[in-house]
């Protein structure tokens, strides 16, 4: 724990209340990677030896991050790849191109999306291929120097890794494990995926392809360590310009963490989700209740929050509709149960709806 200056200066609530809520929604929002990734040690030193030898010796490789969200999956690749990012040689040469399930749902984007993050948009230009493996090794092709021994090596990070199974006759995974087997050009492969069954998803082909190895995260938190993130997430620094400030704040927030009632709401949390970016959410509900008339967290924040958290998401959508709008959503889910989902408009719609003013 760093000193505390002598005497620092006074600042009006008002101030203090804006910089408090500056300061935790940027440590809410924006993940931070931690200079050390807590309980994966093993498999932070396995996934950047696996990297550094594609990166460095030109060997491919392919391999699977499989756990629950909120696990850490993401934030341990980050750290190997700051940590691996340190060294020279690696930052004059590793290509990464980052790839999401949820956004490129087809080959075609896919490749798109490869051919934008390497820079070849020129050297493809009009250039018609055959096929997506034509296509593919040409962009690999286009990235070499030379000989196999000075070709660039490229990293592919595939997020939500299950979502790519669904592509057509899954080419995208085929002919990526097909490169990294073969001696053309040092590629790594790294899928991210919360399935543990992913492998079941794979054709036969693409996981004959595949090198098998599988890094497993599950998460070991264990209750008192969620409560007392909750209190570290909610705490302010030592440098807060306000020491009273500073200090009431977070004694009150040491008096909320050991409340039963806010134990018990923590606790329901905990058992459903372990998830930090859940609870930051809950924390970020807190936080918006917090003004210059109440400059504190009460339980009763916390409660509430917990209780818009758990709330009904289709319940919420109806809040505030008006009356007529309320029977024009009556008259198409009966007439939805009528046609069994066949399509009606509007004028049917109209006309149902009409009939509870009748």
């Amino acid at each position: 724990m760093s000193k505390r200056k002598v005497g620092a200066a006074h600042m009006p609530v008002g101030e203090c209340i804006t910089q408090v809520q500056e300061i935790l929604r940027q440590r809410f929002c924006r993940q931070r990677v931690p200079d050390r990734p807590g309980g994966v040690e093993a498999q932070h030193k396995h996934l950047l030896g696996l990297l550094k030898r594609t990166a460095v010796h030109g060997e491919s490789n392919s391999v699977l991050i499989v756990g629950p969200r909120g696990a850490g999956k993401t934030m341990l690749l980050k750290c190997v790849l700051r940590d691996l990012m340190e060294e020279k040689e690696v930052q004059k040469n590793l290509l990464q191109v980052h790839l999401n399930g949820l956004l490129q749902t087809d080959d075609r984007i896919a490749l798109k999306e490869i051919t934008r993050q390497l820079s070849l948009e020129n050297v493809v230009g009009d250039k018609v291929f055959g096929s997506f493996s034509e296509n593919l090794v040409f962009l690999l092709e286009a990235l070499k120097k030379g000989d196999r021994s000075s070709s660039r090596p490229v990293l592919f990070v595939l997020d939500e890794f299950d979502l790519f199974a669904h592509h057509k006759n899954q080419t995208l995974l085929y002919n990526l494990f097909d490169v990294s087997q073969s001696a053309q050009t040092p590629i790594a492969v790294v899928g991210l995926t919360c399935r543990l069954d992913v492998l079941e998803l794979l054709e036969k082909r693409v996981k004959s392809r595949f090198s098998h190895r599988q890094i497993h995260l599950l998460s070991s938190l264990t209750f008192p360590q969620y409560l007392e993130r909750v209190q570290t997430q909610l705490s302010l620094p030592d440098d807060f310009p306000d020491e009273n400030f500073a200090q009431n704040w977070n004694s009150s927030i040491k008096a909320v963490c050991e409340d039963k009632s806010v134990r018990d709401v923590l606790q329901r949390h905990f058992n459903s989700s372990k998830d930090h970016r859940t609870m930051n959410m809950l924390l970020m509900l807190c936080l918006s209740r917090v003004s210059v008339s109440k400059p504190t967290i009460k339980p009763a924040d916390v409660l509430e929050a917990s209780r818009m958290c758990f709330s009904d998401a289709k319940a919420n959508m109806l809040h505030g509709l008006s009356i007529l709008e309320l029977c024009l959503i009556i008259a198409m889910k009966h007439l939805n149960d009528i046609y069994e989902g066949e399509p009606f408009n509007l004028q049917m719609v109209h006309n149902g709806a009409d009939g509870f003013f009748c």
